[in-house]
């Protein structure tokens, strides 16, 4: 009997968070006997799924100039996504399954016309808010909510650029909402997914699948140090290192703080007592830092579900964050604390109180937790058995 077939597409293969999530659905979807193949636009990393490479460093410079001087995201790429359109005909797949398709990488009308026109179950991952806005991926940032009615006059839009984002509202609501019932927004926090259920998309089924880790990787090991530690595959300034800046003046001396993942003019502007550090080498590296803090401090401004917080908590480290997006979701009360977004004060307190109290906030209960809701085997298994339910029903 022929294996189902399953094609994500994501901006990335194996790369950042979000490629590392379509990879890992696909291991699990493999292990159950599925065919999966990834098709990707930019950065990528071996990976164990069939791989598609969509068009080519041209095609990406150029989409990306549309997007900041004509605020045409998703719009380039028409001729690459015509032959990845051909290739997902010649793949024939049971599921089709978005991930990321902004990023510069494809041209969502000539998709969404292709996927108007077969009966293939449609998947897609919300990871972050693009779908559903005229132009930002996180309204947060902007305190915006016009999403909910219309989009225009876009605080967030580019000041060299004109404003297009009541166009790009009804573009995206003209393709996207198109699919209907045929179409299952996977949220990947509570938080994402309530907005999604009000957006111009809440004629599609909605429902919540949290991110995964791997827990035989992500694990405890050796012994804590007075280490805060902060971990993002890039640093924009909503991810808080203006506020660990701030936080290093207030906390005690005697600890540290290490942040992962800076690029180099970021380290060299770090202020005495942060130690800065780029891309760790491998995931052992980053699991041996995970383990050895006594704290793990997430201060973004604004994030779906971030993978780091259940890194951490894999490795037996309790998190602290700020109430922002689906971040506070990883945690309870026995992991982590949550405080109001920007109160560096309040973030001083809550990490000093897990550091001098560490029972409180234990390696076990971390751990347990981590295995209990976000193992990945668990988590993108979920993914498959939803797979399974759109086929039986078809």
């Amino acid at each position: 009997m022929k294996p189902h077939r399953v094609i994500h597409l994501n901006a990335t293969a194996n790369w950042g968070s979000t490629g590392k999530i379509a990879e890992g659905i696909g291991e699990v979807a493999m292990a159950r006997g599925w065919e999966s193949t990834i098709a990707y636009g930019r950065m990528m990393n071996p990976s164990t799924s069939n791989l598609i490479k969509t068009g080519d460093k041209a095609d990406v410079y150029m989409h990306y100039a549309r997007n900041r001087f004509l605020d045409g995201e998703g719009l380039g790429s028409r001729r690459a996504t015509e032959r990845l359109v051909r290739e997902i005909e010649n793949l024939s797949p049971d599921i089709i399954h978005l991930h990321n398709i902004h990023d510069h990488w494809l041209n969502y009308p000539v998709l969404f016309n292709y996927l108007q026109s077969v009966d293939t179950p449609v998947i897609w991952t919300f990871h972050d808010c693009w779908a559903f806005t005229g132009h930002c991926y996180h309204f947060e940032q902007a305190g915006c909510m016009k999403w909910r009615t219309h989009c225009g006059d876009c605080p967030k839009k580019y000041s060299f650029a004109p404003d297009r984002s009541a166009r790009n509202f009804d573009l995206k609501k003209k393709w996207f909402a198109s699919l209907g019932k045929r179409l299952t927004i996977v949220g990947a926090s509570e938080w994402i997914s309530v907005y999604a259920a009000e957006s111009m998309l809440k004629g599609s089924n909605v429902i919540t699948i949290h991110n995964g880790v791997n827990t035989d990787v992500f694990m405890p090991g050796g012994e804590k140090r007075r280490m805060i530690l902060g971990v993002s595959n890039v640093w924009p300034p909503y991810k808080g290192l203006g506020d660990f800046c701030k936080l290093r003046k207030i906390i005690p001396a005697d600890v540290e703080i290490v942040l992962v993942g800076l690029k180099d003019e970021q380290i060299k502007s770090l202020p005495e007592g942060i130690t800065g550090m780029g891309r760790t080498r491998g995931v052992e590296e980053l699991r041996d830092l995970y383990r050895q803090a006594a704290v793990f401090v997430n201060p973004t401004h604004n994030d779906t579900f971030p993978t780091v917080n259940i890194e951490a908590l894999a490795c037996g480290t309790p998190v602290v964050t700020y109430r922002t997006g689906g971040s506070p979701e990883a945690v309870d009360g026995d992991t982590g604390l949550v405080v109001e977004k920007g109160d560096v004060a309040s973030l001083a307190r809550a990490v000093m109180k897990v550091i001098d109290n560490p029972k409180d906030f234990s390696p076990e209960n971390c751990r347990s937790r981590a295995v209990r809701e976000f193992d990945m085997r668990r988590q993108f298994g979920r993914y498959v058995d939803l797979y399974d339910s759109l086929l039986n029903k078809s």
